[in-house]
Formats: structure tokens, C-alpha cells, sequence
């Protein structure tokens, strides 16, 4: 029997950004960048309304579609409840359609809004494993939303592809030297776009070639970050996504001629940057400047935080 909200409730959650793949760990590996949403949802009578504030003001739809409203009422629906109106209100500071993770922050965001108001209705608040699982069906795999969900850099895994699939994740610990540097162009590109580009069978070299690569890059995340070069090398992904983005993909090679570890942000086209130097080499500065790239040094990002009756702090 499904319980219906009453009016006057408010949650809020603040829901990290994040970069995946980080080269060869095509669909696995992810990390939570410092870059937050908040969301505060209140239960009304009636209706729906939402409001959108920073990144994506003006672009995303204000309906049921908005993937925050998708993630407030999944979240809802799975434990049983729901809520006859709602007021979603967003102020955003993930960049949309880069590969930062916004969509991911979305579902991940509206679902926790919805453990702060089955928090106040006396159900019981979805599980970090249930935040995962609901999550990672939206887009089908779970490097992202995991990392939204549990914070830092995870890997991920996805166990019964072919039925039923159910998304896993463990948290990695991110060597303290490392620094990361987002650089975020004014171009913008859909995961689902480059998606297709993808060949849809691999050679068995290309695929040992980087599961090498995705085993190093665990060992040089968490204890030898001067392998970081070698273990983001990467041939499943980034040379057939590069055609789509050129300048993406010329600003990644320079970074590493320049001896920094870079790949694609996801499926791009913002670039993020691995390196123990206080900043990024000259050189890579001014191609970014001239090209249009933001360059914005990230920490790692904490886990999505919920909270009832009150705003969540970011």
C-alpha cells in the first residue's frame, strides 16, 4: 500500500560532480570532484514545480522529465511513498554535457532529497547500496553515479549484465599527493552521441592493452602516482571518441607530451588532469586560454549529504 506524503515537508542534498573512466577503466572507475549541486524539495498539495539556478538555467525541461523530479520520485516510489505536488528547487555548479557527471549528480541528488522526506514520514531512508543500484539504471552503468553516491574515487562493477543487472562499488583511498585539474570547454557533447562511435567488438591486444592499464591505474591512484602516465594510457575509448572532439582530444595529447596524466572526462569533451606538481605546465595554460578551456584546480569530492527540515551545507 502506497503512503502519500503530506504537504509541507522539506529536504535538501548537496551531490558531488564527477570524472569517470580516468582513461582505461572504461565504465569502472570514477572519481568525485569537487564541484556541488544543492537541492531542496518541498511536498505541496498539488502539482509540480521547479526552479533551476547556475548551470543549466534556461536549458534543462522544468517538468517531469527533469532527472532530479525522475530521482525524487524513484526514491519515493521505491520505498512505498509518494507525494501529490512537489516544489524542486536547483542551484547547480556541475557543468551540463561535459563529462562531469551532472546527470548522474541529478538522479543521485534526487534521490537522496527523498531519504530526507521519507526521514520525516517515518519510512525508512534507501540504503548507500539502493542510492547505487537505483542510480547506475538510469544510464545503465555505474562508475559515475557510485562515485556520487560514495564520495572519493570508487570502482565499480556490474553483476548479471545481461539480466536483471545489479551495480556494485567499493571506495578507493586517492593517494594524498595527487592534485586534479578540470578543464572545462565551452563546447558540449552527450554521453549517448559518443556512445555510438564505439566499435561494438574489440581486438583480444586492445583489450589486454587496457585491462593492464586499469590494474596499474588502481596501484597508482592509491600508492605510486608516478605511474600515473602509463596507467591512464588507454585504446577502448578516447581515439574513437576524438574525431568528435578535436580539440578535446589535442589538448589531452599535449598534456601528456608535457608528462602530465590526462584523459577524457567521461565521454567529454572537459579533460581532467593527474599530476603531483602544484600546477598545470605553462604550456598547457595557454592552449587551454586560447581554446576556450576553464581551467579549474578540483579536490576530491565528498558523497552525496541529505538532510530534513533544514538546507544541506556544501
Amino acid at each position: 500500500m502506497t503512503q502519500t506524503l503530506p504537504a509541507g515537508l522539506t529536504a535538501s542534498a548537496v551531490v558531488p560532480g564527477s570524472t569517470a573512466n580516468l582513461g582505461p577503466g572504461f565504465d569502472s572507475l570514477g572519481l568525485a570532484l569537487s564541484l556541488y549541486d544543492e537541492i531542496i524539495v518541498t511536498t505541496t498539495e498539488s502539482g509540480l514545480q521547479v526552479e533551476v539556478e547556475g548551470e543549466g538555467a534556461g536549458q534543462v525541461p522544468l517538468g517531469p522529465e527533469h532527472l532530479v523530479v525522475r530521482g525524487v520520485e524513484h526514491g519515493l516510489a521505491a520505498a512505498g511513498t509518494r507525494a501529490p505536488g512537489l516544489v524542486v528547487c536547483c542551484r547547480n555548479d556541475i557543468p551540463h554535457s561535459r563529462g562531469l557527471g551532472s546527470s548522474a549528480g541529478a538522479v543521485v541528488g534526487g534521490l537522496a532529497a527523498a531519504n530526507g522526506l521519507l526521514a520525516q514520514a517515518a519510512s525508512t531512508p534507501l540504503s548507500t547500496a539502493q542510492l547505487i543500484q537505483i542510480s547506475s539504471e538510469f544510464e545503465g552503468h555505474p562508475d559515475n553515479a557510485s562515485a556520487a553516491v560514495l564520495g572519493g574515487a570508487v570502482v565499480s562493477w556490474t553483476e548479471h549484465p545481461d539480466d536483471h543487472p545489479a551495480y556494485r562499488a567499493v571506495p578507493l583511498r586517492l593517494h594524498p599527493e595527487i592534485r586534479l585539474f578540470a578543464a572545462i570547454p565551452q563546447e558540449r557533447s552527450l554521453t549517448a552521441a559518443t556512445r555510438v562511435l564505439l566499435p561494438g567488438h574489440v581486438s583480444h591486444a586492445d583489450a589486454r592493452f587496457n585491462v593492464s592499464r586499469a590494474a596499474l591505474l588502481v596501484v597508482a591512484l592509491t600508492e605510486r602516482p608516478d605511474l600515473l602516465l602509463a596507467a591512464t594510457e588507454d585504446k577502448l575509448h578516447q581515439p574513437q571518441r576524438a574525431a568528435a572532439m578535436p580539440v578535446s582530444a589535442e589538448y589531452q595529447r599535449l598534456l601528456r607530451r608535457c608528462g602530465v596524466a590526462a584523459a577524457l572526462s567521461g565521454a567529454g569533451p572537459a579533460v581532467i588532469a593527474f599530476t603531483t606538481l602544484p600546477d598545470l605546465p605553462g604550456e598547457a595554460l595557454e592552449f587551454g586560454a586560447a581554446n576556450g578551456f576553464v581551467i579549474r584546480e578540483m579536490r576530491v569530492g565528498a558523497g552525496v549529504r541529505w538532510m530534513s527540515g533544514v538546507v544541506a551545507q556544501r
